[in-house]
């Protein structure tokens, strides 16, 4: 039977990336960890492949609107891949129902919800200090910059399914800062469908993936994306900016609190079969 809050939730979660154009990662992981008490590897991996299928509808319209900028994918790419291949390795030797991976995808979640809220905050500010020493970067320099962009989002997306949006976007406007921002937008959804589709893949081969929880999902997000595309408009760009990023700081503090309770716990309990 399909629980009507996952659905709600995939609704809300679809209308905010719909508005915002942040990654629904942002938003759907803590959601499935704090409010549904999901754990944090499955949440993770269910929401990969979440992503890989809502950004490939994405990506077929900026495909056909020609708003996307393939090098900057191909350079992305060539970092991200690679990079989420051994990050996965190093998750399956942790073991991803162990203690050790639970606080490591934790506390990258709560790095990239602060990168996140930042990229939202501070994009302009950002963008105006250092867009003219970027033009001056010659082709060579910045497909390296890109590529090391890549190798980052890969350890990112990776462990937390966060840092395809909002960080993506802002690290292609700063590397490319001539391009005009519908191809901005369109290339890192493209990079992220193959990027999430890898990793979302590694986690299903890990067991850390939950099908019947995605298919509700998706059965909300997809009308609610469409709805959030068609209210952005209406509503004023830095407010929607602002309300995101201090929701995303809440809910990195929010899980920074229930880790901190869940060592402390786990301390406890292994100090006290020690003293028996």
């Amino acid at each position: 039977m399909i629980d009507p809050l996952y659905v709600a939730s995939g609704f809300g979660v679809g209308v905010l990336v719909g508005m915002t154009g942040v990654g629904g990662g942002s938003l759907m992981t803590p959601l499935l960890i704090l409010l549904f008490g999901i754990h944090p590897a499955t949440a993770v991996g269910t929401d990969l492949l979440y992503a890989a299928a809502t950004k490939a509808g994405g990506s077929v319209v900026h495909g056909w609107a020609r708003s996307i900028h393939w090098p900057a994918v191909m350079r992305l790419a060539s970092g991200s891949i690679p990079a989420s291949i051994v990050t996965l390795l190093v998750l399956w030797q942790l073991d991803l129902n162990g203690a050790s991976a639970r606080s490591l995808i934790n506390l990258v979640l709560c790095f990239a919800l602060i990168l996140t809220a930042t990229s939202l905050i501070f994009r302009k500010a950002i963008m105006d200090r250092y867009r003219r020493r970027m033009e001056r970067l010659d082709a060579s320099t910045t497909g390296s910059a890109t590529v090391m962009v890549g190798v980052a989002l890969g350890v990112l997306v990776s462990i937390s399914s966060v840092g395809a949006g909002a960080v993506g976007v802002t690290a292609l406007l700063l590397l490319y800062p001539r391009l005009p921002m519908a191809s901005i937008v369109g290339s890192d959804i493209a990079h992220a469908v193959p990027l999430t589709l890898v990793a979302g893949i590694g986690h299903w081969a890990l067991g850390s993936v939950d099908w019947a929880l995605m298919g509700v999902l998706l059965i909300g997000s997809l009308p609610g994306i469409v709805i959030g595309s068609y209210c952005a408009v209406r509503v004023p760009e830095t407010v929607l900016r602002l309300v995101l990023a201090s929701v995303l700081v809440l809910v990195a503090g929010k899980l920074v609190v229930n880790e901190l309770h869940f060592s402390t716990e786990s301390v406890a309990a292994v100090t006290g079969s020690t003293a028996r």
